[in-house]
């Protein structure tokens, strides 16, 4: 029923930059708090950022400066770009609802930063 597909991911290298998006389907889109999480090898799952219905951001220490958060309402999408990528940045990338994700997780976008 909820399905959430996220695209963009790849390999970069330190300090460079990637688009990653999400669609979402099988929800009142624009009802919900959305947020990018993020699952680091052998770490647990952490959000990273956020963003309200009314497009109020917010972000972890960790990436405040360099990642900025977005929704597209009309088109139920949430975009996290990502900017002067750093090694600990590695990571597979999934968005869900904040701070309380729904079961229906999607398969997540592989980002790797490596020189």
């Amino acid at each position: 029923q909820v399905m959430l597909v996220e695209s963009g991911g790849g390999l970069v290298q330190p300090g460079g930059s990637l688009r990653l998006s999400c669609a979402a389907s099988g929800m009142i889109f624009s009802s919900y708090t959305m947020g990018w999480y993020r699952q680091r090898p052998g770490k647990e799952r952490e959000l990273v950022a956020r963003v309200t219905s009314a497009g109020i951001t917010n972000y972890a220490d960790a990436v405040k400066g360099r990642f900025t958060i977005s929704r597209d309402n009309a088109k139920n999408t949430v975009v996290l770009q990502m900017n002067s990528l750093k090694f600990e940045d590695t990571a597979v990338y999934s968005c869900n609802t904040a701070p309380v994700p729904v079961k229906s997780w999607g398969q997540g976008t592989q980002v790797t930063v490596s020189s």
